[in-house]
């Protein structure tokens, strides 16, 4: 699956983002198969934005998003929401969990939800990997923020996925706790073939990308 971006710039930010330069906002950009994405993005401009009109949460913008040349703006909810199933798995920047489901049951409710690729068992070889088999008989808003943030990497990654959207997904991790979760995250992409992007604030080496852009 390819993701291609047209010309792309949110309405409400046109006039603030015209004038600066950018390697994504009002570009020709298409996402490859299997590509490692990095999109470098200071606040303020506009990494959440971005991350939900390509996973089409916003339609104020212009431009288009194609997903295997099928425009997001024609896309029927139903179909939508099959291929969000499918093919595309996200980490919100603010994570979404229900707070009072607790950790396993926040990770295990994405697992079932569409055809399953791992038995449940895989929830607990996760956690462990990343230093989290302790809470996860915790409900979700009795964790901290890191701990939280390490349950929607592991319920982002118990479903299927040829792209995996990732919102700064390691805010609130020491250097330890990112070296577990990207290992992890690579490890899964690498098994199944995928892409990803990811924002972040700085430069980094999390990851062997295959292409760095500044937002």
């Amino acid at each position: 699956m390819q993701i291609e971006l047209q010309k792309i710039i949110p309405v409400p930010l046109k006039d603030k983002f015209a004038q600066r330069g950018s390697d994504v906002w009002n570009k020709e950009l298409r996402f490859l198969e299997r590509e490692w994405i990095k999109l470098k993005a200071p606040s303020g401009t506009g990494k959440t934005t971005l991350v939900h009109i390509i996973y089409k949460l916003r339609s104020d913008y212009e431009g288009n998003v194609l997903w295997d040349n099928n425009n997001l703006r024609s896309i029927a909810s139903n179909e939508l929401a099959k291929m969000r199933q499918q093919y595309i798995s996200i980490v919100f920047q603010d994570l979404r969990l229900f707070p009072n489901l607790t950790a396993k049951e926040n990770i295990e409710l994405n697992r079932v939800l569409q055809k399953p690729i791992y038995e449940s068992r895989a929830i607990e070889v996760m956690a462990a990997r990343l230093n989290i088999s302790h809470i996860l008989q915790q409900r979700a808003a009795l964790c901290s923020y890191g701990e939280q943030q390490r349950i929607a990497i592991i319920r982002a990654l118990v479903q299927p996925f040829e792209w995996l959207i990732m919102d700064e997904p390691f805010s609130h991790l020491d250097e330890e706790n990112i070296k577990r979760a990207s290992g992890l995250i690579a490890e899964e992409c690498d098994k199944r073939n995928a892409g990803f992007v990811i924002t972040d604030l700085e430069d980094d080496t999390h990851f062997h990308y295959t292409k760095q852009l500044n937002l």
